[in-house]
């Protein structure tokens, strides 16, 4: 046996099969390099490998059939879906010259057009360089759903890249911190609070450790002496304004909540724990539009009822009235799924600890990578650190990866359990996506499935067709440099 293959059998621990070039040595081989790529080891661990076995071990997960490098964008179509599987989506799809594609989805609710403005900036690019790509085209995002475009595209990128290299985006992002990601899912409302409670035991009897219940004003509008200045009330106060009571910022409503109407809801809250106990976290969202003074009063009468988070009980950008919030009470408070980017957006909330979680939605804050980047700046600052989600089942599975890839991570919302056909918009994941209230952290290349065109058919809005071409949107003459 010559040098380089004693050193070589030496690193495999290969002691049974010394005689050169036999399948058994050729198969430790191949074994000992796939291990140590899932593992992460880098080529500095082999410095006894000569170049050409670096070059073997560094590419060996490359898939053949493309050519990274070469591999060039050639077209982006939409397929937008519809409510009748989950939140009206469009999916992003990014074709390449070598037959791959790449998918992501846009924001639940978005407009597909904030994907399709991005095509003339990204054609003939190489959608392995995601960072360089998301620096081209993160200018035109914004917070809510306008970030639905930049994020969704990010995701397709990221999509292909790990298609290319045959290797899971959360490789791609540094490696996982967990196997299998924690769910936490939402539960349809009922004005019966017994029946309401019932709901959310069902989800606890399907697995599920965590849940969310949307409670609020609207539960209680219809009771005399529970809500001042009611949007619905006999005052009638919205009906000579130019925007709904929906479109109302909470400091501007003037809406209050009497100690009767505090009280039903907190009856709400009382008639859950009874039911489901204390062990599950129990989260809350969508209490309605009121001032500061108002989410103070519910955040300090709920503390005995020990909430995971109260979340979005005022928009996000009113940094100093979270924080208000936050410090007048022991209720942990949470926001973030409309806010775009770590830098002019969640950075400020972090810095301050003006919350106590923050909650990107991936589909809004940029993308994957841009998701973990707020994850690790929270961690930084001993931040607590969930996603929001709900759009289709291909962003869901881009959120596993970024929430494997992130050491602070707690849980994934899943927003579509009672869409049976949601997990069926996919093919290519072992058994259900969502098990036991856990998703298994996908092994295949980049996101890890692929879409059921017909599925996805059955589901598209009306007029819309599967991933027709869009030529319209090949050249848009811009000049799109921010400085002079």
């Amino acid at each position: 046996m010559d040098f380089k293959n004693k050193k070589l059998q030496h690193l495999l621990g290969d002691k049974k099969n010394p005689v050169k070039g036999t399948s058994n040595e050729s198969s430790s081989r191949r074994s000992f390099m796939q291990k140590a790529s899932l593992g992460g080891l880098s080529l500095a661990a082999f410095p006894a490998l000569d170049s050409s076995e670096r070059i073997e071990y560094a590419t060996q997960k490359v898939s053949r059939a493309s050519k990274p490098s070469d591999l060039k964008i050639t077209d982006v179509r939409i397929a937008e879906i519809g409510r009748g599987v989950v939140f009206r989506t469009p999916i992003v799809r990014i074709y390449t010259n070598q037959g791959i594609v790449g998918h992501g989805d846009v924001r639940d609710g978005a407009a597909k057009e904030y994907a399709l403005f991005l095509k003339s900036r990204i054609l003939g690019e190489n959608p392995c360089n995601v960072e360089r790509l998301f620096k081209i085209i993160s200018q035109f995002g914004h917070h809510g759903r306008q970030g639905g475009g930049v994020s969704g595209v990010e995701m397709a990128l990221w999509d292909l890249a790990g298609k290319a290299y045959d290797i899971p985006v959360y490789q791609l992002l540094g490696g996982k911190y967990r196997d299998k990601v924690r769910v936490y899912c939402d539960t349809t409302v009922s004005r019966d609070p017994h029946e309401y409670a019932n709901r959310m035991q069902e989800r606890i009897d399907k697995g599920y450790t965590a849940l969310k219940m949307d409670i609020g004003i609207n539960l209680i509008k219809d009771i005399p002496g529970t809500i001042i200045n009611a949007p619905e009330g006999a005052l009638k106060p919205w009906e000579n304004e130019y925007r709904n009571y929906n479109l109302t910022q909470h400091p501007f409503t003037a809406i209050q909540i009497t100690e009767k109407g505090l009280e039903k809801l907190m009856e709400y809250l009382h008639i859950m724990r009874e039911k489901i106990g204390y062990e599950i976290p129990m989260g809350t969202d969508h209490w309605g539009h009121f001032g500061v003074n108002e989410a103070i009063k519910i955040a300090q009468a709920a503390e005995k009822y020990n909430l995971a988070y109260i979340e979005d009980i005022i928009p996000w950008h009113y940094n100093e009235q979270w924080k208000e919030i936050t410090m007048s009470s022991a209720t942990p408070t949470q926001t973030g799924e409309d806010i775009y980017r770590l830098e002019g957006g969640f950075d400020k909330l972090i810095e301050t600890r003006s919350v106590d979680i923050v909650h990107p939605d991936p589909n809004t804050a940029g993308g994957i990578l841009e998701t973990k980047r707020i994850g690790d700046y929270a961690s930084k600052h001993g931040i607590g650190f969930m996603h929001h989600h709900a759009a289709g089942p291909i962003s869901f599975l881009g959120c596993v990866h970024s929430a494997a890839a992130t050491e602070n991570f707690m849980w994934l919302e899943h927003h579509a359990v009672d869409k049976p056909d949601w997990e069926n918009l996919v093919t290519g994941f072992d058994g259900p996506i969502v098990e036991n209230g856990y998703v298994t952290v996908p092994d295949k290349p980049g996101i890890g499935v692929d879409l059921n065109e017909e599925v996805v058919e059955k589901y598209l809005v009306e007029g819309e067709k599967l991933f027709a071409p869009t030529p319209e949107w090949d050249k848009i003459r811009a000049w799109d440099r921010l400085w002079s």
